[in-house]
């Protein structure tokens, strides 16, 4: 009859190889779960990211929108205003919808990870009960110090001490591990209640943010419904706007004109480095070559030309917001904005042309190797013809007109070929 217990045994597999078993288990688990916490980790800043900068939109526009109102109501410039805040809040509303998502699979995730906590503390607490069971049917009638002493040689009395000590050793760390689940299961319960009041707190910021789009909706067709009363005087601002354009566009080229023929002259000096580039027949010397290439290099990357804004009137020829059957054409971009808000540089060059242009304001051109900015609509002029600028540096302040609408109009051209200036453009 043996007088020592055998390994312990549980569900046919030895205790320690179970631990073993148990413990790649957990890590397995941890690889698993890391990617897809990471990912959502991602998703939430970006979302977070995409909100703070829609909702500095929002604030800009409503600036925008209450300067614009101020003077006088019903005009295009506060329907562009509202358009652009109507735009801007049906955005933020799409961010909410795909955040309360994000917190779906995020709870969903959490619930998973609380009932593997669940299984694997039961579990630890089965295996607990066995070893406490087993220690006892193998250990009944016998005492402890009698099964010590009772060893035939010294080696076998060693081996039961090392083997009584290692169960011990092994119970202790069984009870460690539970209680460290167990730790880790009411952390993840927190953390799922804190998801569930995330989850209401932007549900309820939904519902918000809906009713003040239903509000802004019904301001947007008052004002369609109050312009559209307007028609002669609309077709009339919209014939001032034609001849205007013309006037600018006679401006730029003859500009451009003028610097072609005065370059090409220069180049046909003995010793000149002017040279003609085939893409836009400009005669550049190799520092405005250099220029050229840069600024062609930052397509999409250069910044605009006023701080705060929005484009309230596009490039190219499009149907008017509120006259049926009435078109608009737009050589530049226009950039509604804040009551004398300073205009800047959009890129490095030299200052070719200032003067004013009748209905348009201020009108300052910056040269940039073979590429040409215009702004026009300014209030004010703080750079001189000839004068170097860099990027950002002031060159003036925006004019706001009898409606109360704080407007900036912006060209580039190439060469003589007029170009879409929001190509250009940064994204705001």
């Amino acid at each position: 009859m043996r007088l020592y217990p055998s390994p312990i045994i549980i569900d046919k597999h030895p205790f320690f190889l179970r631990q073993a078993i148990f413990g790649l288990l957990l890590i397995g688990i941890t690889v698993l779960q890391s990617p897809a916490q990471s990912q959502l980790k991602r998703s939430r800043a970006q979302l977070e990211k995409e909100k703070a900068d829609i909702q500095k939109r929002l604030r800009e526009y409503d600036t925008i929108l209450k300067q614009t109102t101020a003077q006088k109501s019903n005009t295009l410039g506060e329907l562009k205003a509202v358009n652009q805040k109507l735009d801007a809040r049906i955005k933020y509303i799409g961010t909410l919808n795909r955040e309360v998502l994000l917190i779906n699979r995020e709870i969903n995730a959490t619930e998973k990870s609380i009932n593997a906590l669940e299984r694997d503390l039961e579990n630890l607490k089965e295996e607990y009960a066995g070893m406490i069971y087993t220690s006892y049917k193998l250990n009944k009638g016998v005492n402890v110090l009698v099964f010590i002493f009772s060893s035939s040689t010294f080696k076998q009395l060693y081996l039961r001490m090392r083997y009584l000590k290692q169960y011990a050793d092994e119970r202790k760390k069984q009870v460690a591990q539970m209680e460290k689940v167990t730790e880790e299961l009411n952390q993840e319960q927190a953390v799922l209640q804190g998801k569930r009041l995330e989850k209401e707190r932007l549900l309820t910021q939904e519902r918000n943010e809906k009713e003040q789009l239903d509000r802004l909706k019904t301001e947007q067709q008052g004002l369609v419904s109050n312009l559209t009363k307007k028609e002669l005087e609309l077709k009339n601002d919209i014939a001032a706007a034609k001849k205007q354009q013309e006037n600018l566009n006679r401006l730029i080229k003859s500009v451009i004109e003028e610097e072609i023929r005065l370059a090409e002259a220069e180049s046909k000096k003995a010793g000149s480095r002017t040279t003609t580039r085939s893409a836009s027949k400009v005669p550049l010397t190799p520092e405005g070559a250099a220029i050229s290439t840069s600024f062609a290099g930052n397509r999409g990357k250069i910044p605009w030309p006023v701080e705060s804004g929005f484009i309230s009137k596009r490039y190219g020829t499009y149907p008017h917001p509120t006259l049926k059957g009435i078109t608009e054409t737009n050589d530049g971009v226009d950039i509604q904005t804040n009551r004398d808000e300073p205009v800047r540089s959009v890129f490095d060059g030299v200052v070719t042309k200032i003067t004013t242009v009748p209905g348009m304001g201020g009108t300052v051109i910056i040269r940039h190797g073979d590429f040409y900015t215009m702004y026009s609509r300014l209030k004010t002029v703080s750079v001189k013809s000839g004068q170097q600028v860099k990027t950002k540096n002031i060159i003036g302040t925006v004019n706001t007109d009898k409606n109360g609408v704080s407007e900036l109009h912006f060209q580039t051209w190439k060469g003589l070929q007029v170009m879409d200036p929001s190509i250009w453009l940064s994204k705001k």
